[in-house]
């Protein structure tokens, strides 16, 4: 059996291009961010790939691989036994670092264009190594849904370090989740994704931002999972649930601004998010998860788990008074700030207590995805959403994250600007919530 199908022995292979090709049928072994990372086919810790317009199947765990290499750390916990895996993935960050981990010499990928299905762990996998990539116009479906293996490492895409990349245009379902960011997911773009049929559509996990999810479509029982701070939801379109955990326990890296040198760390204590013009429409907990299940808790339909929050720093540092016991009392396990603005809820689902101008709808809310032989289709109707209407967000109406101390930029340091919706059009005046500039009113789109 071959351990994959194009995957240089050697680092520094860089500026390939892979297009046009039927890639399939490898051994890959399995991919955690602790360990080599060998995928079916992959740069092998490089610089400027293109992997586009291929046909790829059938990997026993990771079919496109932008990840790590062993020198950094290769099942260190496992073979050695002295220290947790989460001790390690620490370390590996340092050590990549000292071997040239920096936008001159690792990253800035494509993966555009390719057919990614039936495979044991994931369609992309990246820890370290999938810096200032693009991820673009990909077909994933039928990750992991054979339970081959059992591991915290499971999704369509699921990349560690994301800093500075680009997720856009793609359609994942029928996995067991449909993109996972984690650790450091940071200058991270999230746009004009249709996620369906997923046990969980986007997860984002122990990180502290700038990160952006804008205009996208998320279907599936559970929309959104946020273990993270510093986090953007601009004009999305949810059906499912969203949760809020605080990690206490888990101090994980940040870093300067489009760059891969360590800045500090920090825990989880929640917020910081900003919620602009997003139109919810569904949410079942008992459909999302069993009743044991962890991920209820903090769980709900629409905002509901910010109730209670600071609507700004200033309030924030307010309720503290002027207590002072030592900044690790003082500080600690303290949500931080919620801005949200200009919220569509529907179909029972409800803001946060400390919204003020959401737009809640009594009526019927519809959406669904709908396959029509080759050709899929998003329609969904929610009569009443074009009430909330919102001019085109920009990195001006987003305040920088607390702990990074940065603003919401393009990776070359300009403001974002969100205004493209799902369609591509662009934008330059106010439109409704949501995904689509037209609004949702009776809309049909064609998504694959």
């Amino acid at each position: 059996m071959r351990p994959a199908v194009f995957f240089p022995a050697d680092h520094h292979v860089d500026f390939i291009t892979v297009r046009g090709f039927e890639l399939c049928q490898a051994a890959t072994q399995w991919a955690p961010p602790t360990a080599n990372q060998p995928g079916l086919v992959g740069p092998n810790w490089a610089r400027g790939w293109v992997i586009e317009d291929n046909d790829i199947h059938d990997a026993t765990c990771s079919a496109v691989s932008l990840g790590k290499e062993a020198s950094t750390g290769d099942n260190y916990a496992t073979d050695r036994g002295d220290k947790p895996g989460y001790q390690y993935q620490l370390e590996s960050v340092f050590s990549a670092r000292q071997i040239g981990w920096d936008r001159e010499h690792i990253g800035s990928h494509v993966v555009r264009n390719n057919h990614i299905h039936h495979c044991g762990q994931n369609a992309v996998v990246g820890h370290l190594g999938c810096v200032f990539s693009r991820i673009e116009g990909n077909h994933i479906h039928d990750i992991a849904n054979d339970r081959a293996f059992y591991g915290h490492e499971i999704a369509g895409i699921k990349l560690h370090a994301p800093i500075d990349v680009v997720i856009a245009d793609n359609r994942i379902h029928d996995c067991s989740l449909g993109i996972w960011l984690d650790w450091q997911t940071q200058g991270t773009r999230i746009t004009r994704n249709v996620l369906w049929d997923n046990s969980r559509d986007l997860f984002v996990e122990v990180s502290h931002g700038p990160y952006v999810v804008d205009h996208n479509v998320l279907t599936s029982p559970v929309s959104v999972e946020n273990h993270s701070q510093g986090g953007a939801y601009v004009n999305n379109l949810l059906a499912g649930t969203v949760g809020l955990k605080q990690m206490l326990d888990r101090a994980t890296p940040y870093h300067r601004p489009h760059s891969t040198q360590v800045a500090g760390y920090a825990i989880i204590v929640c917020g910081d998010d900003r919620w602009v013009g997003n139109v919810f429409v569904g949410g079942d907990l008992d459909t999302a998860y069993s009743d044991e299940s962890w991920g209820r808790i903090g769980a709900g339909a629409g905002t509901v788990a910010y109730d209670g929050y600071p609507t700004s720093l200033e309030q924030y540092l307010t309720e503290m008074g002027d207590r002072w016991d030592g900044d690790h009392t003082r500080f600690t396990g303290r949500v931080q700030p919620y801005l949200a603005r200009g919220n569509v809820y529907a179909g029972g689902t409800r803001p946060a207590d400390v919204e003020n101008d959401a737009v809640v709808l009594d009526g019927p809310a519809r959406l669904e995805v709908v396959t029509s032989g080759d050709e899929v289709w998003l329609e969904v109707d929610v009569p009443g959403a074009d009430a909330a209407v919102l001019d085109v967000v920009t990195g001006a109406d987003l305040p920088p994250v607390r702990f990074v101390g940065a603003e919401f930029e393009e990776p070359d340091g300009s403001p974002v600007r969100l205004g493209t919706d799902l369609e591509g059009t662009e934008v330059t005046g106010p439109t409704p919530a949501g995904p689509l500039a037209g609004g949702l009113s009776g809309a049909r789109v064609r998504v694959l």
